[in-house]
């Protein structure tokens, strides 16, 4: 996470510039140990059997990356150890792999320093090629591999007991003399690479490390001994409470992802359970809206408007999820619905009878008039499909099953097509309220539970009828409505925060 990452190496920059610990007068002479070390390096290039080097001079002039206290001094990376990179390109290949056996040498890949894992891997070479060719990149206990390629930077100082190997391509192998606290220097070489990354690229990510001509000539800070590992314990009690923040950190981000969606839902969850409005004594009968519907379907049967219905099953009260206002009523959709309808089969066209409305014109919970395409259809069946005001349309296939539509401004005849299923109710409900409870997490629940097979939600005319809704008064409705205009949109706009 960012401010964690921030926070992790503003501490490195501290501790590098003495203004995490104290200066003792007590502390001894890095003069003194400076002079140590270069005795210990040339000990190193004899134990390497490497080429010793030169020591790299410190210019008067050279600019200093920051201040540092006045008992520390500069010192050249090339000058307090030494540095290998693995075999250069076609000198070590996959090709060169063999099986495992007595006759073979380790090949020490990326995976060991980034996973901290000496026993990791499985490539060899014959014991002939590695005296032939490889004897210059052999890895020991207590060497410091570093990964430079892919997931750059990560260190790992090889441990005891490990298995006679070389290093690979992707690995730098680091030697540093004993005078250095090997862990403050591996803080400092933390943070300097980050820091160049950072002059070299927009991210933080370590996208290269840098080459040994400008490696070898970075400064590192060079505290007294005592101070060194002052600063190594004072990284070691810091540390982990940054840790600590950043997995809060993350938890924190992903809730603040999640909050929208939350905090819809349960704005959603708590209009349905009538804790969003007042229930006001003024507000009429939903047992007497229920009874009126009840009789207009029955009218409408008898005119053979739309078709007889076998009767749904009362609810019982192990079905009702929560409890609601006394003046509410827990009521079956099928019962509500004048009519719930399947959509017309049949291409579209550029031009024909009429239009028809498909999934895909629907976009923002609203139709795209102008990509709605056209059908034929007989004039007798016309009737059955034709989209009214206020009709709701739910999705029956693809990623958008289950989804609901609420038809408005329709500017022309149209109807619907298959993969759409219609319902029609009394005029009086409020249609943005049973939307909005297509929209709670009781609708979902109740159509993950009308699933046939697997994990996809059955959205079918049977499924939709035995769906149970809480039914407030009419006024009610239109308050809860109203509320949920003015807050749901906050929610939208917490997601572009």
């Amino acid at each position: 996470m960012v401010l964690a990452e921030d926070l992790r190496q503003a501490v490195l920059q501290a501790a590098l510039q003495g203004k995490l610990t104290e200066q003792l007068e007590t502390d001894s002479d890095v003069d003194e140990m400076l002079i140590n070390i270069q005795k210990e390096k040339k000990l190193l290039f004899y134990k390497k059997n490497a080429r010793e080097e030169k020591k790299i001079p410190i210019e008067e002039e050279e600019e200093k990356p920051y201040d540092i206290p006045l008992n520390w001094r500069w010192e050249k990376l090339g000058n307090i150890g030494i540095y290998k990179k693995g075999p250069f390109g076609s000198a070590l290949t996959k090709s060169m792999f063999v099986p495992k056996s007595e006759n073979t040498v380790k090949v020490y890949e990326q995976k060991n320093a980034i996973q901290k894992d000496a026993s990791l891997g499985e490539y060899y070479i014959t014991k002939e090629y590695f005296d032939f060719k490889m004897k210059g990149f052999v890895v020991e206990t207590g060497d410091i591999i570093v990964s430079c390629a892919g997931t750059i930077g990560e260190t790992y100082i090889m441990p005891d007991n490990i298995e006679f190997g070389i290093i690979n391509q992707a690995l730098m192998r680091m030697n540093i003399v004993q005078s250095l606290n090997i862990t403050y220097f591996l803080i400092y070489f933390d943070s300097v690479l980050k820091m160049e990354a950072q002059k070299g690229s927009k991210g933080s990510a370590i996208k290269n490390i840098p080459p040994f001509e400008v490696f070898k000539k970075m400064l590192i800070p060079i505290p007294p001994v005592e101070e060194q590992q002052r600063i190594v314990d004072k990284i070691n009690e810091i540390m982990p409470k940054i840790d600590e923040y950043e997995t809060i950190e993350k938890e924190l981000e992903a809730l603040k992802k999640e909050f929208p969606t939350n905090m819809k839902d349960a704005l959603l969850q708590a209009a349905i359970q009538g804790k969003l409005t007042e229930q006001l004594e003024a507000d009429s009968s939903v047992d007497e809206l229920l009874e009126v519907i009840r009789k207009e379907k029955e009218e409408l049967t008898t005119q053979k408007k739309i078709k007889k219905e076998k009767a749904l099953s009362d609810i019982e009260e192990e079905e009702t999820p929560f409890d609601i206002p006394d003046s509410w009523r827990w009521v079956r959709w099928g019962n509500l619905a004048y009519s719930i309808q399947y959509g017309y089969n049949a291409p579209a066209q550029e031009s024909g009878k009429i239009k028809m409305v498909r999934i895909s014109d629907i976009q923002d919970n609203s139709v795209n008039w102008n990509s709605v395409p056209y059908c034929d259809i007989s004039d007798g069946e016309i009737e059955t499909y034709l989209l009214k005001e206020n009709d709701i349309l739910f999705a029956r296939t693809g990623g958008t099953v289950g989804k609901s539509f609420l038809v408005n401004n329709v500017p022309e005849d149209a109807i619907y097509a298959g993969y759409l299923i219609r319902t029609r109710y009394n005029a009086k409900l409020i249609p943005q309220y049973l939307k909005l409870f297509m929209e709670s997490q009781l609708y979902w629940v109740q159509l993950q539970n009308g699933k046939t097979q697997g994990c996809q939600p059955n959205c079918n005319g049977q499924t939709l009828s035995k769906m149970i809704i809480p039914l407030p008064p009419i006024e009610e409705q239109q308050r809860i409505v109203e509320r949920l205009d003015a807050l749901l949109p906050l929610c939208e706009d917490l997601r572009e925060v």
